[in-house]
């Protein structure tokens, strides 16, 4: 596929992500420009994609047909500020936060054609799972190219703008409540006797058919959760489900708009 331009403000996880994702599907564009404040981050990134154009000027990177806005919350109205005047009025304006509504976006800038998007970091591997919120404004003949190009990093859906930050806390930070403890058990495999491979295979393998028992069997969560007598760290259960309560939710509560 050849494209367009892309522009991308602010140039870490997310962002790499993303060009991963495009480089698995060999999509290419008239142009990639990728600032970041950080040279260090921004060599990685020309390191690993070497077609891509960096800056440390957001201006350059706000004159493409597809801008990405991916920073942090807290600093977005103010770019947004800065590349007002660049920012084309046909151009393609994708959010990739939480918290800053679409709303607060178009108050800053010419074009009405923004999204917001919940990035998956499996976008990675083209498996994301991306929820996105079209402005009313987002022009029909230009919708389906957008939702064309975001499709290239997985499963895209539209959704009420209300439910972006719920997607958020239950799948783009999803990963991050168990990496580690794949990690801890797999690593607990060498002292039992097992290789890595063995440990990682008994894992991955598990894991595949225990969500699919979980979601497929037609059985209620209590009767999946039956199957197995022995819970080694059931006598945990409360007070880890209330970490999840009270993080979480108050997470979500920090994060919406």
């Amino acid at each position: 596929m050849k494209t367009k331009s892309l522009g991308f403000i602010g140039g870490g996880r997310i962002t790499k992500i993303f060009l991963q994702a495009l480089a698995n599907k060999n999509a290419s564009f008239e142009s990639i420009v990728v600032c970041d404040s950080n040279i260090e981050v921004l060599n990685a990134l020309q390191k690993r994609f070497p077609k891509i154009n960096i800056t440390d000027s957001p201006l350059l990177a706000a004159q493409q047909k597809i801008v990405f806005i991916a920073l942090h919350p807290p600093v977005i109205m103010e770019m947004l500020g800065i590349i007002a005047r660049e920012v084309p009025e046909n151009a393609w304006v994708i959010s990739l936060a939480p918290k800053i509504s679409i709303e607060k976006i178009a108050s800053k800038l010419r074009t009405t054609n923004i999204a917001r998007m919940i990035p998956n970091a499996t976008s990675f591997i083209n498996e994301g799972y991306n929820p996105v919120t079209i402005a009313p404004g987002f022009k029909a003949s230009e919708k389906t190219g957008m939702l064309n190009l975001i499709s290239l990093l997985g499963t895209t859906f539209e959704v009420d703008e209300k439910k972006l930050e719920a997607y958020a806390i239950l799948s783009a930070m999803l990963p991050t409540y168990f990496w580690f403890q794949w990690k801890e058990l797999i690593s607990m495999g060498d002292p039992m006797g097992l290789t890595q491979e063995e440990s990682n295979v008994a894992v991955q393998q598990t894991l595949q058919a225990a969500m699919n028992l979980y979601f497929e069997s037609g059985l209620s969560p209590e009767q999946v959760m039956d199957l197995i007598p022995v819970k080694p760290i059931g006598e945990h259960q409360a007070q880890i489900t209330e970490i999840y309560q009270t993080k979480l939710l108050g997470l979500f509560e920090k994060i919406k708009p």
